[in-house]
């Protein structure tokens, strides 16, 4: 039984670790210690002052550290190569390195196989890059697991006897180990063992454990035992106190507990004198471990454990010979019982070293980034010759307080952990509710959460734009929270010839977060510049789910496919036409019926130079018009208007109404109040004039009074536009009225005999322009003559 408790001692905090490297901890020349966080810095921390002295910045996740035999030299295994100190060698990237004598040894895995490397390290200049000596490989078990390249591997060099080079320090080295003469030559090969060839263990993430004699002409990579599980960790212990610093048995630790004890059989006992296997288990998982002559230290993350191997509770003295071994086979969890030190949080450890008082001290790193020393109490004698099982030794109060305390600060980060994942659910289910409801609507529904706009004109640097705001407007029970965006299309309906007659879309996106219901979000985006007439222009809106940006970087650890963790859903649509891009200007005032002299004079000035340059005529811009007539009392009953000319009503309804989904800023529109004319200015910078007047029309029933609305405008485009959206406006109109009004089958046959004669005109006037090449002429008459003689709207 241990009296006391242990005692870690903090020495110094390097912050959270990262998750790309490998962990370590590693002592080095003098007192030096390496330590890696799993990012890409070495520390380099001297023990003897608890400061730190240096910080090695490698280019890439540092994988492992180690030191050659005469301590000069620091080899760092990064992703992208290995390093000596801070000169990059030319060596592939390594997953494990080790050093044996004047050979650097490097493990990788490749595509189909893992592969051991052997360098010869370089003297004269450490600046020299290592000379490739051999290269050996071993198939992987499945190509198709890709966890084992995240694990680390496991290397180790064993030799026969007390063989150990010369350029060894007074201390053995981690990661070589002597073994006895009798199981060495029988584990690796009398040949082996007659050549002192020194041995390299290799611990794969697949379970497998190999070995490579080095001096033995045709060597080649062979398994020595599988444990089915990542080997996290291989070392050698010796078995009685006569072996005199020879280890008699190899141990081998996985990442879920399993373990395997190699030793050499007695001869004539059953079985001949092969070599023994003993399989077992230790709680796991085990996230890293050391051992000296006869004890193993283990951490799982959640403590900090020791197992003694030979102990003689444990049923498998060395004393008591191979007698011992069959019981242990029988049970081979009972050769294994660990002993709780009662500390958390440790991610690597370095072999353990003695005080000459007999103290054991351990150098461990805590998943906090925090170097520990931690220091065991002395064992005495009769706690070797104790066959109490450690689950029934007491504790002290210090101990069950101390273990309490780690409990509670693990619970505290697991509940942290819980209510965060809770909430994540949360907002999932948010996200969840929210694209039902927006997936099970038609198009012709209005969606709870939609968006309108409106537009202006507006200035910026001598140059004018129409800008659209996008309002989205969230009328659902449902919070829209992170990792949603706003999503707007912008595509034009037309586009000018000397575009090549295809219209590009631009998108936007906006970022938003924490949108509740009978809320809104407003953005601004430019539509269109002055002079351009590519119109009208559809805005499509739509919501994105990022899983990315909901998780953010820190939670999306796992890879996440890119076509699932983003969706989109359409919202609706807005248009922008010619009537919501109009800019309005005063009406022209009357012509007065008496001029000033100076007046005439100016005008006969003007006119004779327009003669001049019109060789001799005046020359004017030519006009285009388009009319549309709708039935008075159909707007009467649509607008809702009393009795009376509906003229200005229905200009000022033409240009404030908003027709798919937009309207134009405007202040007030102007009129001259009689004639019912608006002026203005199209997109194309063409000026244009709206007139409204009422006009009787003659048929065969009887007469009607309609409203004429008229376009007028040098610019053709202009002309088109401005009567498209006319006809959109009114199309919206009658479809809101829904009216009731008979129309008789004379006018019928009428309007229908029109039309076949004007579709006539257009066939013709494409089959003769082909012929003569004045297509675009003729079409533009035939357009004319559509416009000046519209059918009546009732």
């Amino acid at each position: 039984m241990m009296e006391g408790r242990c005692a870690a001692e903090s020495w110094a905090e390097f912050g959270l670790l990262g998750k790309s490297g490998t962990p370590l901890v590693k002592c080095g020349t003098g007192t030096d210690v390496f330590i890696c966080t799993g990012g890409e810095e070495v520390y380099v921390f001297t023990a003897q002052e608890k400061t730190l002295r240096a910080v090695l910045q490698m280019p890439a996740a540092v994988r492992d550290v180690v030191v050659s035999h005469d301590e000069q030299l620091l080899f760092v295994a990064c992703w992208s190569g290995v390093y000596c100190v801070n000169v990059q060698l030319l060596v592939p990237r390594a997953s494990s390195l080790l050093v044996v004598g004047s050979v650097l040894l490097t493990l990788c895995r490749t595509d189909a196989s893992w592969s051991l490397t052997l360098y010869q390290i370089q003297r004269t200049s450490q600046s020299d890059p290592c000379d490739l000596l051999a290269s050996f490989s071993l198939p992987l078990v499945s190509p198709k697991v890709q966890s084992d390249a995240e694990s680390r591997c496991v290397l180790v060099c064993v030799y026969p006897g007390n063989l150990m080079p010369a350029s060894s320090p007074p201390h053995p080295l981690r990661s070589h180990y002597p073994l006895q003469p009798l199981l060495f030559r029988r584990l690796f090969g009398a040949e082996a063992a007659l050549s002192k060839s020194p041995v390299v263990l290799c611990g794969l993430p697949d379970g497998r454990l190999s070995f490579l004699p080095l001096r033995i002409p045709g060597s080649r990579l062979r398994i020595l035992h599988s444990l089915e599980q990542s080997v996290v960790f291989v070392g050698a212990s010796a078995v009685m106190e006569t072996d005199a610093g020879c280890a008699g048995c190899l141990i081998a630790l996985g990442k879920q507990g399993r373990a395997v004890l190699i030793r050499a059989g007695r001869a004539g006992l059953e079985g001949g004198g092969g070599t023994r296997f003993t399989l077992g288990c230790v709680p796991g998982p085990v996230e890293c471990a050391c051992m000296d002559q006869s004890r193993v230290y283990y951490s799982t993350g959640s403590d900090l454990l020791m197992v003694d191997l030979w102990d003689g509770s444990s049923g498998t003295a060395g004393r008591q010979g191979d007698k011992e071994d069959e019981a242990s086979r029988s049970n081979p969890a009972a050769f294994l019982t660990p002993i709780s030190l009662n500390v958390s949080g440790v991610v690597a450890l370095h072999q353990p070293t003695y005080s000459s008082a007999g103290e054991v001290q351990l150098l461990s790193l805590s998943v906090r980034g925090r170097l520990q020393s931690i220091r065991l109490p002395v064992r005495t004698q009769e706690d070797s010759l104790s066959k109490r099982p450690s689950s029934q030794v007491g504790r002290s109060v210090g101990d069950i307080l101390s273990a309490i305390g780690d409990i509670c600060e693990r619970a505290s980060v697991l509940k942290t952990i819980i209510r965060s994942k809770n909430q994540i659910l949360k907002q999932l289910n948010q996200v969840m509710n929210i694209s039902f409801l927006l997936s099970n609507r038609s198009e012709s529904d209005l969606k709870p959460v939609r968006c309108r706009g409106s537009v202006r004109w507006s200035r910026l640097l001598q140059r004018d734009s129409l800008n659209l705001t996008c309002v989205l407007e969230n009328l659902s029970p449902f919070i829209l929270e992170r990792g949603w965006t706003l999503s707007v299309t912008v595509l034009p309906l037309s586009c000018p010839l000397e575009a090549g007659g295809e219209a590009s879309s631009v998108n936007y996106s906006f970022p938003f977060s924490g949108l509740g219901p009978e809320e809104s979000v407003e953005v601004s985006l430019p539509v269109a510049t002055a002079g351009d007439a590519s119109f009208p222009v559809t805005v499509t809106c739509s919501l994105l789910f990022s899983l990315w940006r909901f998780l953010g970087q820190e939670e999306a650890t796992a890879p996440l496919d890119l076509q699932s963790a983003c969706f989109s859903l359409p919202l609706n649509t807005l248009t922008v036409d010619w009537l919501d891009a109009l800019r309005l200007s005063d009406p022209p005032a009357p012509a007065r019926s008496s001029s000033s002299p100076a007046d005439l004079l100016q005008g006969f000035i003007s006119s004779r130079q327009l003669r001049c340059r019109g060789g001799g005529q005046a020359s004017r811009p030519e006009e285009y018009s388009a009319r549309v007539r709708v039935s008075s009392e159909l707007l009467r009953d649509a607008l809702g208007l009393a009795p009376g000319s509906p003229r200005v009503s229905l200009l000022e309804w033409l240009l404030s109404e908003g027709c798919g989904g937009v309207k134009m800023e405007r202040k007030g529109i102007k009129t001259d109040g009689s004639s019912s004319v608006i002026c203005g200015s199209a997109p194309d910078n063409a000026t244009v004039k709206l007139t409204a007047e009422e006009v009787n029309v003659e048929e065969k029933t009887k007469p009607l009074v309609t409203v004429e609305v008229q376009v007028k405008s040098s610019s053709v485009a202009a002309v088109c536009g401005l009567h498209h959206a006319v006809m959109r406006r009114i199309q919206t109109l009658l479809q809101k009225a829904g009216s009731s009004r008979v129309v008789p089958t004379a006018d019928l046959r009428l309007a229908l005999q029109q039309a076949e004669e004007q579709r006539g005109q257009v066939w013709e006037a494409s089959s003769v322009g082909v012929s003569s090449g004045q297509t675009p002429p003729l079409l533009l008459r035939v357009y004319q003559q559509l416009r000046d003689g519209p059918l009546l709207i009732l």
